[in-house]
């Protein structure tokens, strides 16, 4: 409503402009009634124009038709006296044709100005010299309208653009926080079952030496080994959430820290090899592989008790190798890939509890149950990692091997 008595408002001073310019000037017969049409036409036009503008915009075709109009009756007048603000009336209306209207049709604009410029000139005693610029003064205000349509355009795409930008920016911050929740509760829930698990066989195990041999000692020597793991486990946990959070250790120290606690928590020999440039690691295939070792050592306390284990740390050119060996024990080693119909608790095969299990397997702590992640979680973790596991027997050692490429992503 503002906008359109803004138009009227203009279009009444535009009037009132015009009538002062057309009483201080003489006219021929010809010249006067032309010019006094021609005002009025203009500002028939302009309300016109305002109110296809505060509309809908109307059609293209009634745009046209009154920019057509607006800038025939300008050049029709163009060199008259007094006609000055006619011309600019014209001049803006074919700015504004090269910009609101198809390029086709501001080309009709500019052809309806020109032509009526050169019919006017028939009938009027002006000098016709004056005439050859109006054509060119059109042209111009075409060209500056196509030109501020270009600009419209650019701007509406590159608005466009940032838009799109900021969308997929706040896409990939909702999906990395999503992956980074998947992350930290993954390795927490990895770090809380072996952990949890351990502590298990060691109570079970605990149990086992009161009940069954009424053995005082090693029962309590069982009890402190199961709260120093609990203790562990708390640590474990914390350097799980402050890796996943910041850098992560370098993987040959995590390693080598690793081997020192089995060592010294189950009286096996740990041999740690590295070879190759230490390379940065992601902290996600990092981690993967700290757990496979991890795992790797869980299944060598349970199977292979107090026999050396082997720890090969290889980085290659493409990708980065982790090898763990051990000897086969009195133990069934962990198949590749557990059988689907396997149980899984209290009642299975391998639990200290299960039936038929001797005291004595029951009082071997970490030898009796799995209590690490399991193969099949390493491998799924490291087939999204791109990278690959295998395990399994050979020559009388059980031989894991986890690999992951060099991707140079991150630092770890």
């Amino acid at each position: 409503m503002l906008t359109s008595v803004s138009w009227l408002i203009r279009a009444v001073a535009y009037a009132l402009f015009g009538a002062d310019l057309f009483s201080h000037h003489s006219y021929g017969p010809v010249e006067r009634p032309a010019v006094a049409i021609a005002y009025g036409l203009s500002g028939v036009l302009l309300v016109l124009w305002a109110l296809l503008n505060v509309g809908d915009g109307g059609t293209s075709a009634q745009r046209t038709t009154v920019l057509a109009l607006l800038a025939s009756v300008s050049g029709a007048v163009a060199v008259q006296p007094g006609a000055t603000t006619i011309v600019g009336v014209g001049f803006i209306a074919t700015i504004d044709a090269g910009t609101g209207i198809r390029r086709a049709e501001g080309w009709y604009v500019f052809g309806a100005g020109a032509l009526a410029a050169e019919v006017g000139l028939l009938f009027s005693s002006a000098d016709p010299k004056a005439a050859q610029g109006v054509p060119l003064l059109f042209a111009f205000a075409l060209l500056a309208g196509f030109n501020r349509r270009a600009y419209r355009v650019q701007a509406a795409q590159s608005k466009a653009l940032l838009d799109q930008a900021e969308r997929l920016r706040s896409e990939q911050r909702r999906v990395a926080v999503l992956d980074e929740r998947t992350r930290i509760a993954r390795e927490i829930h990895d770090v809380l079952a072996h952990s949890l698990g351990a502590l298990g066989i060691q109570i079970q195990a605990a149990r086992a030496l009161l009940t069954d041999h009424q053995d005082t000692d090693r029962a309590i020597d069982v009890l402190t080994t199961a709260q120093r793991m609990a203790s562990d486990g708390l640590s474990e946990t914390r350097r799980a959430v402050h890796a996943l959070r910041t850098d992560t250790p370098p993987l040959a120290e995590e390693l080598a820290r690793m081997a020192a606690t089995h060592e010294q928590r189950h009286g096996s020999t740990v041999t740690l090899t590295v070879v190759g440039g230490a390379a940065p690691l992601p902290p996600d295939q990092a981690l993967a592989l700290v757990r496979t070792a991890q795992e790797s050592l869980t299944n060598a306390a349970k199977h292979a008790p107090h026999r050396p284990v082997t720890v090969d740390l290889r980085y290659g050119d493409h990708d980065v190798t982790l090898t763990l060996t051990n000897p086969l024990g009195r133990g069934t080693p962990p198949p590749a890939e557990p059988p689907p119909d396997t149980p899984d608790g209290p009642d299975a095969p391998n639990a200290p509890n299960a039936p038929g299990a001797s005291p004595a397997g029951r009082a071997a702590g970490f030898s009796t149950v799995d209590g690490g992640y399991g193969l099949t979680g390493m491998r799924e973790r490291l087939l999204l990692l791109g990278g690959t596991l295998d395990a399994g027997p050979a020559e009388g050692r059980w031989n894991v091997t986890a690999r992951v490429p060099r991707n140079g992503r991150a630092t770890a």
